[in-house]
């Protein structure tokens, strides 16, 4: 695995692993030349990720599955895409229309399913 990433991304400056001692030397033997950093809270980035889905499952009061929070996180993000724009992407010029468009497109939703 190490060696398709390497022959993709080219040698890499910094490898960060967990504490598992059997990384050691593959790393050393494919790039010699990178950091070898070996921490368990560094490479966390993908349980970070879900730092929101989290939030979320909190403020649910608790899921009694991990099916039943797949269902509800399915149908939640969709909407969720519609009404939270990436503020952080827009100005504040193009923010409001994008709002404003977001409740237009959630009144004309909510009139389709009421008749």
């Amino acid at each position: 695995m190490l060696n398709r990433l390497i022959a993709r991304f080219s040698q890499p400056r910094v490898v960060i692993t967990d504490k598992l001692r059997s990384y050691i030397k593959p790393i050393a033997r494919l790039a010699p030349d990178a950091d070898h950093r070996a921490h368990k809270g560094l490479n966390n980035w993908i349980e970070g990720s879900h730092s929101p889905t989290r939030r979320r499952e909190k403020i649910m009061g608790r899921f009694k599955s991990p099916c039943q929070a797949q269902r509800f996180l399915a149908a939640h993000d969709q909407i969720n895409t519609i009404f939270k724009p990436r503020r952080y992407r827009l100005t504040a010029t193009s923010y409001r229309p994008a709002r404003a468009d977001a409740f237009g497109l959630w009144v004309e939703y909510t009139r389709e399913m009421t008749a």
